[in-house]
Protein backbone atom coordinates (compact mmCIF):
# COMPACT_ATOMS: atom_id res chain seq x y z
CA UNK A 1 0.00 0.00 0.00
CA UNK A 2 1.21 3.33 -0.66
CA UNK A 3 2.54 5.78 1.62
CA UNK A 4 0.24 8.70 2.48
CA UNK A 5 1.56 11.80 1.57
CA UNK A 6 2.30 14.43 4.40
CA UNK A 7 2.56 17.69 1.92
CA UNK A 8 0.15 19.10 -0.52
CA UNK A 9 1.47 17.80 -3.71
CA UNK A 10 0.28 21.87 -5.34
CA UNK A 11 1.49 24.37 -2.50
CA UNK A 12 3.76 22.08 0.22
CA UNK A 13 1.67 22.52 2.85
CA UNK A 14 0.55 19.81 5.45
CA UNK A 15 -2.50 17.77 4.50
CA UNK A 16 -5.12 16.10 6.86
CA UNK A 17 -6.89 13.24 7.03
CA UNK A 18 -11.14 13.06 6.25
CA UNK A 19 -11.96 9.77 6.00
CA UNK A 20 -11.05 6.21 7.55
CA UNK A 21 -12.23 3.26 6.23
CA UNK A 22 -12.21 -0.54 7.69
CA UNK A 23 -10.67 -2.86 4.83
CA UNK A 24 -12.76 -5.49 5.99
CA UNK A 25 -15.60 -4.09 6.63
CA UNK A 26 -16.06 -0.77 4.73
CA UNK A 27 -16.77 1.42 7.70
CA UNK A 28 -16.07 4.54 7.32
CA UNK A 29 -15.29 7.62 9.92
CA UNK A 30 -15.32 11.10 8.33
CA UNK A 31 -13.68 13.88 10.48
CA UNK A 32 -10.48 16.05 10.61
CA UNK A 33 -7.81 13.26 12.04
CA UNK A 34 -3.92 14.94 12.19
CA UNK A 35 -1.14 12.95 10.52
CA UNK A 36 1.87 11.86 12.51
CA UNK A 37 5.01 14.46 12.46
CA UNK A 38 6.52 11.70 10.61
CA UNK A 39 4.36 11.94 7.49
CA UNK A 40 6.29 15.14 7.05
CA UNK A 41 9.39 13.35 6.43
CA UNK A 42 10.25 12.64 2.75
CA UNK A 43 11.12 9.08 1.38
CA UNK A 44 14.64 10.09 1.93
CA UNK A 45 14.32 11.04 5.17
CA UNK A 46 11.87 8.20 6.17
CA UNK A 47 14.80 5.52 5.15
CA UNK A 48 17.64 7.62 6.69
CA UNK A 49 15.57 7.61 10.15
CA UNK A 50 15.04 3.51 9.45
CA UNK A 51 18.61 3.39 9.23
CA UNK A 52 19.37 5.14 12.08
CA UNK A 53 16.80 3.54 14.43
CA UNK A 54 18.28 0.41 13.33
CA UNK A 55 21.95 1.19 13.99
CA UNK A 56 20.56 2.02 17.24
CA UNK A 57 21.42 6.03 16.89
CA UNK A 58 25.44 4.81 16.31
CA UNK A 59 26.38 7.64 13.96
CA UNK A 60 29.74 5.91 13.13
CA UNK A 61 27.10 2.64 12.11
CA UNK A 62 25.11 5.27 9.58
CA UNK A 63 28.42 6.09 7.93
CA UNK A 64 29.41 2.97 7.53
CA UNK A 65 25.76 1.73 5.92
CA UNK A 66 25.94 4.47 3.97
CA UNK A 67 29.35 5.54 3.24
CA UNK A 68 29.02 9.26 3.82
CA UNK A 69 31.53 11.37 6.22
CA UNK A 70 30.50 12.18 10.00
CA UNK A 71 29.47 15.68 8.93
CA UNK A 72 27.04 14.42 5.88
CA UNK A 73 25.30 11.82 8.19
CA UNK A 74 25.04 14.68 10.87
CA UNK A 75 23.45 17.22 8.18
CA UNK A 76 20.90 14.50 7.85
CA UNK A 77 19.98 14.00 11.16
CA UNK A 78 19.92 17.73 11.49
CA UNK A 79 17.47 18.34 8.98
CA UNK A 80 15.49 15.45 9.40
CA UNK A 81 15.01 16.97 13.47
CA UNK A 82 13.85 20.20 11.52
CA UNK A 83 11.46 18.73 9.51
CA UNK A 84 10.23 17.16 13.00
CA UNK A 85 9.89 20.33 14.25
CA UNK A 86 13.15 20.23 16.41
CA UNK A 87 15.40 23.11 16.78
CA UNK A 88 19.17 22.11 16.20
CA UNK A 89 21.66 24.07 17.83
CA UNK A 90 23.94 25.85 14.74
CA UNK A 91 26.92 26.26 17.32
CA UNK A 92 26.21 23.47 19.35
CA UNK A 93 26.38 20.95 16.02
CA UNK A 94 29.72 23.20 14.84
CA UNK A 95 31.01 21.82 18.11
CA UNK A 96 29.86 18.22 17.82
CA UNK A 97 31.56 18.36 14.20
CA UNK A 98 34.97 19.54 15.11
CA UNK A 99 35.28 17.30 18.48
CA UNK A 100 34.21 14.38 16.37
CA UNK A 101 36.78 15.06 13.77
CA UNK A 102 39.59 15.45 16.46
CA UNK A 103 38.14 12.09 17.63
CA UNK A 104 38.90 10.61 14.00
CA UNK A 105 41.99 12.03 13.66
CA UNK A 106 42.77 10.09 16.63
CA UNK A 107 41.69 6.64 15.30
CA UNK A 108 43.20 7.46 12.07
CA UNK A 109 46.66 7.58 13.68
CA UNK A 110 47.14 11.18 12.60
CA UNK A 111 47.26 12.37 16.29
CA UNK A 112 48.55 10.91 19.71
CA UNK A 113 45.81 10.35 22.78
CA UNK A 114 48.03 13.72 23.96
CA UNK A 115 47.05 15.89 21.03
CA UNK A 116 43.48 14.89 20.90
CA UNK A 117 43.43 15.35 24.76
CA UNK A 118 44.83 19.09 24.62
CA UNK A 119 42.44 20.13 21.04
CA UNK A 120 39.71 18.90 23.06
CA UNK A 121 40.23 20.73 26.16
CA UNK A 122 40.77 23.33 24.47
CA UNK A 123 37.33 23.63 22.82
CA UNK A 124 35.90 24.14 26.19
Amino acid sequence: MPQAPGKCPVCGSDLEVVRLQCTSCGTAVEGRFELSKFNRLDPEQLAFLELFLKARGNIKEVERELGLSYPTVRARLDALLTTLGYAVEPDRKAELTKRRQVLDALDAGKITAEDALRLLRARK
